[in-house]
């Protein structure tokens, strides 16, 4: 016996006992399950968000950030498949090293370019050529060698009335298209999207409340960052440390409300190209809008400093058509307005009282019953207090 187990241990050595044995069975040509194979890095599809394959965030980029699906998901029950029909363009909504602001695509933007390119910047190079002017007219006029006698000139009521009438003149031309625009700014019209945005350390989280739809966004690695099996990184995606995994997507000109917080620290979501930006304040709800007028992608990112991997918190908004936005909600399993009960009902619509004789009068045939509501009908009622004979 003791023979045959240092048998048996010598074999285990050298890989011939059972346990190495059934580890080599499928090299004897018996059938055997296949097993999973691991999505080739260099064969992930680039297509978008809305996708069945979505990425995993970089390793150690968002320790606190769900995870995301691997590109081997299905897509769930009761949802579309959706492919993005627009693609970042060159200097459209992203930054290309020019001077001065990107192109506006919102009517906001527009407003607030040609008030910065037609007023401000005329305005602040006029007088600093004059300021450089009098400048070097006071330092060549009056320096020692042509002036050696100082002027004792104390008031001059020419100078005065120009020093202060002047500067009126520009802060008044200045303040009437700057109230205009704070205004258009901060008095939206009646908004047809409403999305609230959340920041978090280091992603965002969009929700869709009229829809039922909720997302977190990460930023995309490059191929050689990506974690095995996760999405890197395309041309189609976006430049570099701007692409995102999940987009905010929104109709073409339609009026999107945006609901800003934060669940940490102080954030701040901005998209250049609509002229948009709004601190994300942990406690606090902040609002601003924004109208696209041409459908495309527009990239933004986080203005506030807020750690370490503040750089790495990109936004990606992917305007669309109205068709393409609703088959959008579909394949996200979500609904419009009026389309399906809420999921959620409120407490004035499980309030039963009074629905079965309403009910009755939606069978074929029988006549409408107007609801009762018979609270209200017995507290009205007047109540008569009996006192006891013991009470007596």
């Amino acid at each position: 016996m003791k023979t045959w187990l240092k048998f048996l241990a010598v074999a285990a050595a050298f890989g011939l006992g059972p346990a190495a044995l059934a580890q080599q069975a499928p090299a004897t040509g018996a059938p055997t399950a296949a097993a999973p194979s691991t999505p080739n890095p260099a064969q992930a599809p680039e297509g978008r968000v809305g996708d069945a394959a979505t990425v995993q965030p970089q390793a150690g980029a968002n320790p606190n950030a769900p995870a995301s699906p691997t590109p081997a998901a299905a897509t769930p029950a009761g949802q579309t498949a959706y492919s993005s029909p627009v693609q970042p363009s060159p200097g459209i909504g992203q930054p290309d090293g020019r001077m001065g602001l990107q192109d506006q695509y919102s009517p906001i933007g527009r407003e607030a370019a040609g008030f910065h390119n037609n007023i401000l910047m005329p305005a602040i190079t006029i007088i600093s050529l004059i300021v450089l002017a009098l400048m070097l007219f006071v330092i060549l006029r009056f320096r020692r060698a042509a002036h050696p006698v100082p002027s004792r000139t104390t008031h001059n009521t020419m100078v005065e009335v120009l020093w202060t009438l002047i500067p009126v003149i520009i802060l008044v031309v200045i303040a009437v298209p700057s109230i205009r625009l704070l205004a258009h700014q901060y008095s939206p019209p009646n908004a047809d999207l409403t999305i609230k945005v959340i920041g978090n350390q280091w992603f965002w989280s969009y929700e869709y409340p009229d829809h039922g739809i909720e997302l977190t966004s990460n930023m995309l690695p490059e191929q050689a960052r990506a974690q095995p099996g996760a999405r890197f990184r395309t041309a189609a995606d976006g430049p570099e440390q701007l692409a995102v995994d999940e987009r905010l997507v929104v109709p073409v000109g339609a009026t999107v409300k945006l609901i800003v917080t934060s669940a940490d620290v102080i954030h701040a979501f901005g998209v250049p190209a609509f002229w948009v930006k709004m601190d994300a304040v942990p406690g606090r709800l902040n609002e601003t809008w924004f109208r696209a007028e041409r459908e495309g992608v527009y990239f933004g990112q986080c203005y506030e400093l807020c750690g370490s991997r503040h750089a790495f918190m990109p936004i990606a908004v992917e305007v669309v058509s109205q068709e393409n936005f609703r088959r959008w909600v579909a394949s996200r399993g979500g609904t419009f307005p009026g389309t399906a009960p809420n999921a959620n009902p409120d407490a004035t619509q499980a309030n039963t009282l009074g629905n079965a004789e309403a009910a009755q009068g939606a069978r074929p045939g029988a006549e409408p019953v107007q609801p009762t509501n018979e609270v209200q009908a017995t507290t009205n009622q007047p109540v008569v207090l009996e006192r006891s004979p013991e009470g007596m």
